[in-house]
C-alpha cells in the first residue's frame, strides 16, 4: 500500500496529471468567480436602497462572508470539476500499471456525472463536518480524520473499481476489502489535510486508488 502511495505521488507531477490540475483549477477558479459576482450583483441591489452606513456594514459582511466561505468551497467545487476528468487519469494510470491493453472501460457519461456530483457532495459534506467540528476542541481533529478516511476510501475505490465492474459487484468487493480501503482512505485523508495541497486530492486519490484496486484484482486472481 504504501509503495502504490510513493508510485502515486511521483505520477501527479507527470505531464497528464499536471495537465488536468491546470485545467480543473482554471475552471474551479472561474466558476468560483461568476458566484463571487452573482453574489456580489444580488447584495448591491438590496444594498442599494439601504442607508448608506448600513449598506457599508452589508457589503463588508457580505465580503468577509465569502472569503471565509471559500475555505470551505474550493476543496467541493474543484473535487466537482476534476471529477469530469477522472476516467482519464485512471486510464493513464492503468496503463502505466499494466501496460497497453490491459485498461478498464470508462463509466457511461450519466454515470460520469453522478460520480462527479457525489465527489463534490462528499468534498463539501467533509469540509463543513470539519467547520462544525472545529467548534469541539479534543475530538475534531481524530473525528474528522477517521470520516475522511471512510469517506475518501469508499469513493475512490468506487471509482477505480467501476471501470471492471458493475456497481453490485464494486459494492461487494469494497465490502470484503473494507479494512484495506479503510487504511488507504487514511493515507488519502492525510494528503487532503495539508492546506493547498488539498487542491490535488483528486489526480493522488485517483492514482492510488486505481493502484489498490489492480492489486486486489490481481490477487483474486491469484487465489485458488
Amino acid at each position: 500500500m504504501i509503495a502504490a502511495a510513493l508510485s502515486a505521488l511521483s505520477e501527479i507531477v507527470t505531464p497528464p496529471f499536471r495537465s488536468v490540475l491546470l485545467k480543473s483549477l482554471a475552471l474551479t477558479l472561474a466558476f468560483l468567480a461568476a458566484l463571487w459576482w452573482a453574489l456580489e450583483q444580488s447584495v448591491s441591489l438590496y444594498v442599494a436602497q439601504s442607508a448608506s452606513w448600513l449598506a457599508s456594514f452589508i457589503s463588508f459582511l457580505t465580503g468577509l462572508g465569502f472569503f471565509i466561505a471559500l475555505a470551505f468551497l474550493i476543496a467541493p467545487v474543484s473535487a466537482l470539476v476534476a471529477g469530469f476528468f477522472l476516467d482519464e487519469l485512471a486510464e493513464r494510470v492503468e496503463i502505466d500499471y499494466r501496460g497497453l491493453g490491459q485498461q478498464g472501460q470508462a463509466a457511461p457519461t450519466g454515470q460520469v456525472i453522478w460520480l462527479a456530483l457525489r465527489f463534490a457532495f462528499m468534498s463539501l459534506l467533509v469540509n463543513l463536518s470539519a467547520f462544525l467540528l472545529f467548534l469541539i476542541p479534543g475530538v475534531n481533529a481524530l473525528v474528522f480524520f477517521l470520516a475522511n478516511s471512510y469517506l475518501l476510501g469508499r469513493e475512490y475505490f468506487e471509482l477505480a473499481a467501476s471501470r471492471y465492474r458493475p456497481p453490485v459487484e464494486v459494492r461487494n468487493l469494497r465490502r470484503q476489502n473494507s479494512w484495506m480501503i479503510f487504511r488507504s482512505g487514511m493515507l488519502i485523508a492525510a494528503f487532503m489535510s495539508v492546506p493547498i495541497l488539498n487542491l490535488l486530492t483528486p489526480l493522488f486519490g485517483t492514482a492510488f486508488m486505481v493502484r489498490v484496486h489492480l492489486n486486489i484484482k490481481d490477487n483474486q486472481m491469484i487465489t485458488p
